[in-house]
């Protein structure tokens, strides 16, 4: 008898983690990331250091409430968001699903050159329903690929000079 709950439990694990809904979403995320997500940087900018914030070292012309204006009158932000599956789990239960790709572009608005973009994919919810925060899965990394790590890698200190 203990054998056969032991086979029913050790099935019931590999089900859940290789054929439900949510594993394979995250494996979906997983092959849109491999084609075309991470960062891509076509040109950086040098940039005197008074455009840097002093204590962290970050672009001190970063508006996000700016929406296209974010980076000043002189570069153009675009983000733009592709639901694959359009869901809430935060606000509807950990139990519905939703996927999606963000895509954030730079440009340089005199020339409309493109200087660099980030894709990312994302996946929410697909849990079982209850109480708590609905799992996720990104790929790349949220914190190896994001607009940030983007702005940073375009837009280069000068060094002062002494």
């Amino acid at each position: 008898m203990k054998k056969i709950i032991l086979l029913i439990v050790a099935l019931s694990i590999v089900y859940i983690n290789f054929f439900s809904e949510k594993a394979r979403w995250d494996r979906e995320v997983d092959r849109l990331c491999a084609i075309d997500g991470g960062i891509r940087v076509y040109q950086t900018v040098m940039l005197p250091p008074e455009k840097f914030d002093q204590q962290y070292g970050q672009i001190n012309f970063y508006h996000p409430s700016q929406k296209e204006n974010t980076l000043g009158p002189e570069y153009i932000y675009k983000w733009h968001i592709h639901d694959h599956v359009e869901g809430h789990p935060v606000i509807n239960g950990a139990q519905e699903i939703a996927v999606r790709r963000d895509h954030v572009e730079i440009y340089k608005k005199s020339t409309m050159k493109l200087l660099g973009e980030v894709v990312k994919y994302h996946r929410a919810g697909g849990d079982l329903p209850g109480p708590w925060m609905p799992s996720s899965h990104h790929c790349p990394g949220a914190l190896e690929a994001n607009e940030g790590v983007l702005m940073k890698q375009i837009f280069i200190k000068l060094a002062e000079e002494r």
